[in-house]
C-alpha cells in the first residue's frame, strides 16, 4: 500500500528523499553513504555497504542537505560533507552515462552523426536521441524525440563524441533492449542534476523525413 492507502500500480523500487520527504522512485534520487571516515559519499552505482541515504537528483536538494546538516541527521552521527558534493555526483554521473553509451554503441545498438540518426529515426529503430547541450539549435531541430523513446540534451559535444569514440558529437540514437534503459534512468538523474537541456529540445514525434 503507498502512504495514501492506495494500491500500488507496479514494483519499481522507492525511497524517501531527506530534504524533500517525498518518497519516489529511486531511478529519480542518488544514494549517499557515511564512510568509516565520517564523511558522506555519493554512491552512484548503489553497492557500497551501510545505510543509504537519498537525496533527489537536483544540486539544489544536495546542497540544501549539506548546508541543513541533514545527512548528519539522516544517517544518526556526525557526519563530514564535501565542499564539492553536487560537483563529485554530477561529474560521476556523465561518466557513466558517456561509459553505458559507449557499452551500447560497442553492442551495435548505437548510431551517430545526423543523417545515420535521422534515418534511424525514420525507420523506428531508435529509443533514445541524445543532442550535444553546445551544439547548434537549428540543426538540433531538424530531428525529433522517438515516438514513445526519449529525448537527451544532458551532453556536451565533447562528452557524446568520447562516448561514441570521437573528438566530438551533436546528434546520437540508442535503439531498444541492453544497456538502453539503464542509460535512461543514468541521463535522466544528470539532466536533473545540470538543469539543461541544451536549447529547444527535438521536434517531438513530428515525422518529416
Amino acid at each position: 500500500m503507498s502512504r495514501g492507502g492506495q494500491e500500488k500500480t507496479s514494483d519499481v523500487p522507492e525511497r524517501r528523499c531527506i530534504v524533500t520527504g517525498d518518497v519516489q522512485p529511486k531511478a529519480g534520487l542518488v544514494r549517499f553513504v557515511l564512510g568509516p571516515d565520517g564523511v558522506i559519499y555519493p554512491d552512484l552505482a548503489e553497492k557500497l555497504p551501510g545505510r543509504g541515504i537519498w537525496v533527489t537528483a537536483e544540486r539544489s536538494a544536495i546542497d540544501k542537505a549539506a548546508a541543513k546538516g541533514l545527512f548528519a541527521r539522516a544517517a544518526k552521527a556526525p557526519a563530514k560533507v564535501p565542499e564539492n558534493l553536487a560537483d563529485m555526483v554530477e561529474a560521476g554521473l556523465a561518466h557513466r552515462v558517456v561509459e553505458l553509451i559507449s557499452l551500447v554503441r560497442k553492442s551495435g545498438r548505437a548510431v551517430v552523426g545526423f543523417e545515420k540518426v535521422k534515418g534511424w529515426l525514420a525507420e523506428g529503430r531508435a529509443r533514445v536521441l541524445f543532442q550535444a547541450s553546445d551544439g547548434s539549435d537549428r540543426g538540433k531541430g531538424k530531428l525529433w524525440t522517438p515516438e514513445g523513446g526519449r529525448w537527451f540534451g544532458c551532453l556536451t559535444s565533447s562528452e557524446l563524441g568520447l562516448a561514441f569514440g570521437r573528438d566530438h558529437a551533436i546528434h546520437g540514437a540508442l535503439a531498444a533492449g541492453g544497456l538502453t534503459r539503464r542509460v535512461i534512468d543514468e541521463a535522466a538523474r544528470l539532466a536533473g542534476m545540470r538543469k539543461q537541456d541544451g536549447g529547444k529540445p527535438a521536434m517531438k514525434d513530428t515525422k518529416t523525413a
